[in-house]
């Protein structure tokens, strides 16, 4: 396993940036997917060149993020972020560092990640960098942090909802200490924007274990959205479709959660709050059936809510007659 698994767009930039005396890896989620025999999505780059630096050697480089060290680079296979090892300190508000330091090593920097799975890097020739155990934690199906959990938590509450995500989409459950410390940590997630928030309940949702939504729920992580139930019986989601609309559906119908306090796009809050909606098209009667029955302007339309709201919880009476007889 090289570098040239990758694709041309990283390899191209990892051999500019060694090319030009500076030592950088791929690290983080791609190599956690290479060594889990998956195809990464997005490959992300670490080097010990400065942001300018890189900016210099990329012409088209975008400066994404200079304050952080982050530089992206367009290739032809997207987007490639190169970040400069650094060290991070100071978390005022349990989500950003409040200073950044350049200059260190390749270890210090996989130091300040989140967890050993997403703390390793690959060289040239193939070799695993992992100096925090992420292989022995792939083999073990384990979401770990790297160092002290409530440490880590406690620097960007963000991580405890990621480790949940991580869990429910690579099929892992969380190691002991980690999970101990999401109850304690849990009311820095108030200070995660609701973006974020709706991002990661989204895509444990459509993930092949959406019941580890649950796991969020029971130790507190978002209490501060609302007063939810404990003990929901969590596995019937995976029981429906993995589809957006459907999973969110499930998960307020659940729990009561109002989709609205969260900010969503007003296809899903409709798909949500009116799933009736969808039945409307389907139904065996049409408005020009309603219409022969008598029915005018508002009265259709409230003939058809009533008439899917019925067909959703009973799909089989999609039948002309028995539509009329309920209308009756």
């Amino acid at each position: 396993m090289n570098w040239s698994v990758l694709g041309a767009g990283a390899l191209e930039c990892l051999e500019r940036l060694n090319g030009a005396g500076w030592e950088s890896y791929p690290v983080g989620g791609c190599v956690r997917d290479l060594l889990l025999g998956r195809r990464p999505g997005d490959v992300d780059l670490c080097t010990a060149a400065l942001p300018q630096t890189v900016m210099a050697l990329f012409s088209n480089a975008v400066p994404t993020g200079l304050k952080h060290g982050t530089v992206t680079v367009p290739t032809a296979d997207g987007p490639i972020e190169i970040t400069t090892f650094r060290r991070e300190a100071g978390y005022a508000d349990a989500r950003h560092p409040d200073a950044v330091a350049f200059g260190v090593s390749l270890v210090q920097d996989l130091s300040r990640r989140d967890f050993t799975v997403n703390a390793m890097a690959l060289t040239g020739e193939g070799e695993v960098i992992d100096p925090f155990g992420g292989r022995e934690d792939l083999k073990g199906k384990r979401i770990r942090c790297v160092g002290e959990p409530d440490r880590r938590f406690s620097e960007d509450a963000l991580r405890m909802l990621r480790a949940v995500r991580f869990a429910a989409q690579l099929g892992f459950e969380l190691e002991e200490g980690t999970a101990a410390a999401l109850a304690r940590n849990a009311p820095f997630t108030a200070r995660v924007s609701g973006e974020r928030l709706k991002a990661e309940l989204e895509k444990t949702l459509l993930s092949p274990a959406p019941e580890k939504v649950g796991e969020m729920v029971e130790r507190g992580l978002l209490d501060h959205l609302y007063a939810f139930p404990r003990g929901v019986d969590w596995a019937v989601l995976a029981d429906l479709p993995a589809a957006q609309v459907e999973r969110w559906r499930g998960f307020c119908a659940l729990t009561g959660f109002p989709i609205s306090a969260l900010p969503v796009e007003r296809k899903l809050r409709r798909g949500v709050e009116h799933p009736e909606a969808e039945i409307i098209p389907t139904l065996a009667l049409t408005a020009q059936d309603l219409m022969a029955l008598g029915l005018r302007g508002p009265a259709i339309s409230a003939a058809q809510k009533k008439l899917a709201l019925r067909v959703l919880a009973h799909p089989e009476e999609n039948v002309p007659d028995v539509l009329r007889d309920l209308l009756k």
